[in-house]
């Protein structure tokens, strides 16, 4: 049995986020899925024409805050969202998923929300940086090292909320 709790959680009594008031039915949404962990909905400052979110029900700031179980049902449901946008006749030649974690990621709305959008030949979405960087193999296995350790205690070296170490 999961201790999962599925009611939301606003950040604060009278400051809450408008995606906790999306679940909670106080603001529009035009919903594209929902069971009692997620929703799903088109965004209203959409990449290319329907462009959905998928969002845990319950308010997580930072995916670190957020427990597995609800992660891997966030990405399950973000799954058949995407299948949905393939099969519903709607243009898309692909998929993209998009998650900011954090302010210098561009996370904008501090819920954590896994954007998943259509893709077609001339669309205007772009990925810009520079791809002709290719670190030495020793300084790859060096971070993969650190990484490796960090995965094996996930609580050494986090110092803020953001789950930054």
């Amino acid at each position: 049995m999961s201790d999962y709790d599925d009611s939301p959680v606003l950040i604060e009594p009278g400051n809450p986020c408008i995606f906790c008031e999306i679940v909670a039915g106080r603001a529009p949404a035009s919903v594209t899925y929902e069971d009692n962990r997620v929703l799903g909905f088109l965004t209203v400052g959409p990449v290319t024409p329907s462009h959905l979110m998928v969002i845990p029900k319950r308010h997580y700031a930072f995916v670190a805050e957020m427990d597995e179980e609800t992660g891997a049902h966030l990405f399950r449901a973000s799954m058949r969202m995407a299948a949905a946008l393939r099969n519903s006749g709607l243009r898309c030649e692909g998929v993209n998923w998009f998650l900011a974690d954090g302010e210098a990621a561009f996370q904008e709305i501090f819920h954590v929300h896994l954007h998943v959008f259509p893709r077609f030949r001339g669309d205007t979405f772009k990925l810009d940086a520079d791809w002709s960087v290719h670190p030495p193999r020793e300084e790859l296995d060096a971070t993969a090292a650190q990484i490796r350790a960090a995965y094996a205690d996930p609580s050494a070296g986090r110092h803020s909320s953001e789950g930054l170490g």
